[in-house]
């Protein structure tokens, strides 16, 4: 997609036509990766109001120099949503879920497994080692940090970074080779 300019110009001078443009873009591809961190689809949303507030009140902060716009509200989303799953309120929503809460997420978690092979990027992951494939999952489908993600894989924090950059080095391979 080529990155609308002239949109993110006139947003950042106030007009609330060209932010609505630019919502009607970006807020599919937003919600599911805020959904695949928060696992759940009105928290997702409300999570995804959140990142527009402040996609729109920060809107001077972006510049074109700096990196491309969808990896600007790509990292507000993504760290709003971690955010969220780091609270209290959305701690104690999850203590006494049902099974039934479960079935949802599983087969949600199937609907976002289709979406992402749908781009093409499964295929190139699940060429990767099964060590790669667990660390990138956790990483860049489930959002956790990366001091998370060691603790989780009972890992030192330096290892997993190392890992990971070679998991990285390993998928660019694969997709550029």
């Amino acid at each position: 997609m080529e990155q609308p300019n002239e949109l993110i110009i006139a947003m950042q001078g106030g007009d609330e036509k060209a932010f609505s443009k630019l919502y009607t873009m970006y807020s599919e591809a937003l919600h599911g990766i805020i959904y695949s961190i928060v696992l759940d689809e009105g928290v997702a949303e409300e999570v995804l109001q959140d990142v527009f507030i402040k996609i729109w009140d920060n809107s001077k902060s972006y510049s074109v120099e700096k990196g491309r716009f969808f990896t600007w509200i790509l990292n507000i989303a993504r760290n709003t949503a971690i955010d969220q799953t780091r609270s209290k309120a959305f701690k104690n929503s999850r203590k006494n879920l049902s099974t039934s809460n479960f079935v949802d997420i599983l087969s949600s978690h199937e609907n976002l497994n289709r979406k992402t092979n749908s781009i093409g990027i499964k295929k190139f992951v699940e060429k990767l080692k099964p060590a790669c494939i667990q660390i990138i999952d956790l990483l860049y489908f489930k959002g956790f940090t990366q001091a998370d993600a060691a603790k989780d894989l009972q890992l030192p924090l330096g290892t997993l970074k190392t890992r990971n950059r070679n998991c990285l080095r390993d998928l660019r391979t694969i997709v550029l080779g």
